[in-house]
This record gives C-alpha cells, sequence and structure tokens, in this order.
C-alpha cells in the first residue's frame, strides 16, 4: 500500500493542483477503513462509522486524542499508513502554498501585476533618492496609495519596503498604464527622465485619463506651453524642485501660486523692518493693519528667536523684527508705521 500511495503521490504532485491533498486523503480514507475492519476484532468500536471518521481525522491530522485506537499488530500498520497520508496531504498544502505566496512575491518584485485600486497616487518614472523622498513625502500629506510606473529598465521593484505598488513597462503605452490603474487614478506625477520622453508620456496619461489632476516635471519650463494644446490644466513644475512637486500632488494649483509670487508683475514677496516707532506690536495687529492699509499678507518674522513662519497672532514682534509679506508693490518702514498707527476697526 505505501508503494501505490508514493506512486499516486508522484503523479498529483507533477500536475501542482489545489485537488492533490484532497485525492490523496480520499484515497487514504477508502482505503485504510476496510484494511483496519479487517485487521480489527469483530465488533471493533472503532470501524463503526460513527467513530472511524473521527479517528481518522485526528489520526491523519497527527493530533491523537487516544480515544480510539488500533488494538491489533495490522491494525497499527493500517494506523501509521493514515498517519503518512495525512503528512503526505498536508505537506502538499504547504508546498502548494509556498508556491503560491513565491509568484505572487515574484509578480510584485519584477512589476508584473495589474492594479485594482482607484483614486490613488501613481508616479510615473523613477529617480534614485528622488523618487523615495517625493514618496514620503505624499503619504506624509495624504492618506492616498501609491503606484510607482516606471521603465524596463528598472528590473526588480526598487522599493519593496515601502508600501507602494510597482508597476513596470513602457509608461508611455496605454496598457502600461491600465495595469498602473492610471485610468482609475485621482493625481498622477509624470517625472520622466528628459522633456521629450515626459511630453510622450503626458499625451498618453491624457487619453488614458482626461480628468486626473495630471503634474510633469520638466527641466526645460518653457516647454510647457506644448502641454497646453494637450491640456490648459496640466500642472507643470521644474525638475529640480522635488518639494514643489509633491506640494502641487497633495495641493493642486499651488505652484501655479510659486510661480506666480515668483515671476516679476503682480503680487511679490517682500519684506521690510518693524520700525521702533511702532513697535513693539502684536502679530493680529500687524497682520490687520498691513492687509487693511495696503492689501498686503504677512506670511513670517524673523526676531532674536529666529524666523517664525506664519507666526501665532498673540506672538509680540519688537522694534527691527524683519516682516516677510505679500503685496503687489514694496512698503517702505514708514508705510508700515502709518498702517500700525491707524485706529483700527
Amino acid at each position: 500500500m505505501p508503494f501505490f500511495l508514493s506512486r499516486l503521490l508522484a503523479l498529483l504532485l507533477a500536475g501542482r493542483s489545489w485537488a492533490t491533498p484532497l485525492v490523496v486523503i480520499g484515497f487514504v480514507f477508502v482505503t485504510s477503513w476496510p484494511l483496519l475492519a479487517l485487521a480489527e476484532p469483530a465488533g471493533s468500536e472503532l470501524v463503526r462509522p460513527e467513530n472511524y471518521w473521527w479517528y481518522f481525522v485526528v489520526t491523519a491530522s497527527t493530533v491523537g486524542y487516544g480515544d480510539f485506537y488500533p488494538e491489533t499488530g495490522w491494525g497499527h500498520v493500517v494506523g501509521a499508513y493514515v498517519i503518512v497520508g495525512g503528512i503526505v496531504a498536508l505537506t502538499t498544502v504547504f508546498t502548494k502554498l509556498a508556491s503560491v505566496i513565491e509568484r505572487a512575491r515574484g509578480r510584485r518584485m519584477q512589476g508584473a501585476i495589474t492594479v485594482d485600486d482607484s483614486d490613488h497616487v501613481v508616479l510615473i518614472g523613477y529617480t534614485p533618492g528622488r523618487t523615495e523622498r517625493m514618496f514620503r513625502e505624499v503619504v506624509a500629506d495624504t492618506d492616498s496609495r501609491v503606484v510607482l510606473c516606471t521603465w524596463e529598465e528598472v528590473p526588480t521593484h526598487p522599493m519593496p519596503e515601502e508600501p507602494v505598488q510597482f508597476v513596470r513597462g513602457n509608461p508611455a503605452d496605454a496598457a502600461t498604464l491600465r495595469r498602473a490603474g492610471v485610468h482609475r487614478a485621482s493625481t498622477v506625477l509624470v517625472d520622466a527622465r528628459d522633456d521629450n520622453e515626459a511630453l510622450a508620456i503626458t499625451v498618453t496619461v491624457r487619453h488614458v485619463n482626461p480628468s486626473a489632476h495630471l503634474v510633469v516635471t520638466l527641466r526645460d519650463l518653457e516647454r510647457s506651453s506644448l502641454l497646453r494644446y494637450i491640456d490648459p490644466g496640466i500642472s507643470t513644475v521644474q525638475w529640480h524642485s522635488p518639494r514643489m512637486v509633491t506640494e502641487e500632488l497633495t495641493s493642486p494649483g499651488i505652484a501655479e501660486v510659486y510661480a506666480e509670487l515668483m515671476t516679476s508683475g503682480g503680487a511679490n514677496t517682500y519684506s521690510v523692518t518693524l520700525p521702533e516707532s511702532a513697535a513693539p506690536v502684536l502679530v493680529d495687529r500687524c497682520r490687520a493693519a498691513l492687509g487693511r492699509r495696503h492689501g498686503a499678507t504677512l506670511l513670517a518674522a524673523r526676531t532674536g528667536d529666529g524666523l517664525l513662519v506664519n507666526p501665532d497672532g498673540a506672538t509680540e514682534l519688537p522694534a527691527g523684527a524683519m516682516l516677510y509679506y505679500v503685496s503687489d508693490t514694496r512698503l517702505t518702514a514708514e508705510d508700515v508705521a502709518d498702517a500700525l498707527r491707524a485706529p483700527a476697526g
């Protein structure tokens, strides 16, 4: 009997099927019952149908409660046969499970998966160090799931320890982008190796998903005008400013605000020293006076304690503090003093 069991096991293992353990345990059950009935004395409680199935389960699983057991020598042989059959069945289950897990891990590491997520963030492109930094900033600011989509030259998952799914292929191909779930994504970043590649990928992304918030990094921002032909709503960010890239991903439109602040004409950022005649003054009072009198917005202040960005309204600003503000025009120290001397309200 062990010979036939080993031959059956060899054939079943070759099939690598989940049915293998069921066939093995079924075969052992069907053959062991009549064998044990022949080996045990007539009238044995062990071979009664209501008892044998229980004996078989606890014996095949090697638990062995001992409430039923064979009494004869041949009965012990059949019991050993049941134990071996149970071990074989369990071994095939664990072998198959390990194989499934290994294949799934291999597909994940090789970027061969298809993403089922929706409303997620897709990062297209990979630059060592840079992409990891942007990923950490994105997940720190939002709870969105992230998918990394790269070209074939990235052989395996570059961030396996991070909670990010990996898809590898040609990012300018619609099929690859669909595997990354771009058609269901809420936000997409195109961070390509050069501007020509960025333009090609952007065309495909917009074709696959016409409505996602699309951010494209460019070395030459003059080429932004080309992207406007595809979609005026595409956000472009200087490639060399990764922090601004992640801010645009998590706060759509912020890159345009920064660009406006850094462009001459319109509102600009300025600094002015708080004159002694107007000091000390609370931040709330200074903020309200500058806004009411000059339409300026106080952004930060530098005192002896250092730089205070978006300072608390109850903070007292001493004479000589440097005020940083946004305004249409530059203010003088006298402009600040006049604004603070004007009655509140």
